[in-house]
């Protein structure tokens, strides 16, 4: 099949089969995410399924926090631990 061939022929129409789609697509993610929610309530051990999820959650924020929140070296610092090990080396 071509490109011409799959196109409708005005715009109008290409929005409506665009939306189309796009609803189709969302209501079957729904359904698909509703089957889960609905595994997950038949569990027995949702409770604790639900606490490892709280606890995995605090653990990726404290990683997250950690990388972006821990301010670098001062510059300067750097530099004079770069010159104490450079003199350090030298034997001075």
């Amino acid at each position: 099949m071509t490109r011409e061939a799959e196109r409708p022929g005005n715009p109008e129409q290409q929005v409506v089969l665009l939306v189309a789609g796009l609803a189709d697509l969302a209501v079957s993610t729904l359904s698909s995410a509703l089957g889960t929610v609905r595994g997950l309530l038949r569990r027995s051990d949702t409770a604790e399924l639900a606490a490892e999820a709280e606890q995995d959650l605090i653990a990726r924020g404290r990683l997250v926090l950690d990388q972006y929140a821990a301010a670098p070296p001062a510059h300067l610092e750097v530099l004079a631990r770069h010159a104490t090990a450079r003199q350090a080396g030298d034997g001075v």
